[in-house]
């Protein structure tokens, strides 16, 4: 079952988290119903693509007010497509919200076991990881891209986890709104690190269309990663929307030769005082 429900026309939720976690808000946001215009119409959320700055503090101001958590309880990060992740606290709320001047310098994933903080990234393509562990309130958000995702972003978080006394078991990701495998087409060098990263599975998450021509389900090869690091099966579920395929609802880098919008992942528990 696809586990992003559309909650609006500016949003995709995780639905059966939130059902199951009181005060939860998570998901990923869609290219309609925002300020920005030309190449970043609607809902553009990205500060770094060349937009209006004006635009994107309306969207995300507009995004703010549909879940009800306010833009300076958020944080940000200048994405670059590495494995840094970082511990977030309330005192780090608003670095990154209506700037990227003061956003998270060379950051790629966030968590937090406090509330009253949202966890965002901007996406055209790349994949979505979201993070959570009911039991000890903790969240995460990581983006990975094929970098990303062959430096293993995804078994980084849930080291960090276990370094907070979190068992893998005890874990639950979702894998979001992404590039589909039939869109996602690379060559030998990016294959070449995929190997190196699976090289004791047997399935591959890729096929050949001809020589140094290969189709990538980089959802897929995070799923794998996971497993490899101990998060079970039954714990992961994983969107089979694709932001290439469906041009209504999505930005993508590659369809769109670059010049295009972002989409926001956001995580964040809402402060009970509320």
């Amino acid at each position: 079952m696809e586990p992003f429900a559309h909650h609006n026309q500016s949003y995709f939720s995780i639905r059966n988290w939130m059902e199951m976690n009181p005060g939860l808000v998570a998901g990923l946001t869609t290219k309609k119903g925002g300020s920005s215009i030309g190449v970043f119409e609607n809902l553009n959320m990205g500060f770094h693509v060349g937009d209006q700055v004006e635009a994107v503090c309306s969207n995300r101001n507009k995004l703010a007010n549909l879940i009800q958590f306010p833009l300076n309880h958020w944080v940000g990060a200048e994405q670059t497509h590495d494995t840094v992740i970082r511990k977030i606290t309330k005192a780090d709320r608003g670095t990154g919200a209506d700037t990227y001047d003061n956003a998270f310098k060379g950051t790629d994933g966030f968590y937090t076991n406090e509330e009253g903080i949202l966890l965002t990234l901007c996406y055209a393509d790349c994949v979505p990881l979201f993070f959570i562990s009911p039991d000890h309130r903790m969240i995460g958000a990581a983006h990975a891209g094929w970098k990303g995702t062959v430096n293993e972003i995804a078994r980084k978080m849930v080291e960090k986890w276990r370094e907070e006394g979190i068992a893998p078991n005890q874990i639950f990701v979702a894998i979001g709104p992404s590039i589909c495998e039939k869109c996602y087409i690379v060559n030998d060098y990016v294959i070449n690190f995929v190997e190196n990263t699976l090289e004791d599975v047997e399935k591959k998450p890729y096929n050949t269309i001809k020589a140094g021509q290969y189709t990538l389900d980089l959802r897929e090869l995070n799923k794998m990663i996971l497993l490899k690091s101990g998060v079970p099966e039954k714990n992961i579920q994983i969107s089979k929307l694709c932001s290439s395929c469906d041009q209504s609802e999505f930005f993508s880098h590659r369809r769109d030769q670059g010049k295009t919008g972002r989409m926001l992942s956001y995580i964040g528990w809402k402060e009970t005082s509320e």
